[in-house]
């Protein structure tokens, strides 16, 4: 599942992960989590809430429940709050980036599955909407394939049709 996915990215790239059951509380999770980064004087702890969807009561819930407790024991944080949305989805994107957007504050996008031949055309409606900036694309599913978001870049792959033949 899940769990057992982000556990071996966690092997590959060398860093610790603290992990529930499948079908265990995320909240617990986010708490010891973030009991143990505070121990252990972590920089940096990144939260996966894996799965949520907009559409699903409960899940958004457990997303507000997790914030809570988030800003309970760090009270400047989350610092950042990423919403990673496949360029393939189309129009959805831009539903799930406003209910998200009605639970938590997010303060950047991820923007999967861009190797393919979706362009992702959807994060110029949330930006416009919700002025939520683009951070990172996925090129893959390679260590490496997690990329920074140049505009440059994406705009010239929008276009480059109009200028090529």
């Amino acid at each position: 599942g899940a769990i057992d996915q982000l556990a071996v990215w966690a092997d590959r790239v060398g860093v610790e992960i603290v992990k529930g059951r499948e079908g265990g509380d995320p909240s617990a999770v986010v708490f010891d989590a973030l009991k143990q980064a505070k121990e252990k004087n972590v920089d940096v702890l990144i939260c996966d809430t894996a799965g949520r969807l907009q559409n699903k009561v409960n899940l958004m819930k457990e997303l507000e429940k997790m914030n809570r407790i988030i800003k309970r024991e760090v009270p400047d944080a989350p610092h950042e709050t990423l919403l990673v949305i496949d360029a393939t989805t189309g129009q959805n994107g831009v539903s799930q980036a406003v209910e998200f957007s009605k639970i938590t504050d997010i303060t950047g996008l991820v923007l999967t599955k861009m190797d393919g031949t979706a362009k992702g055309g959807i994060v110029l409606s949330i930006k416009d909407q919700l002025n939520i900036p683009v951070k990172f694309i996925g090129l893959g599913e390679g260590v490496d394939d997690l990329q920074e978001f140049d505009l440059d870049q994406y705009i010239y792959g929008l276009c480059k049709n109009l200028v090529e033949g």
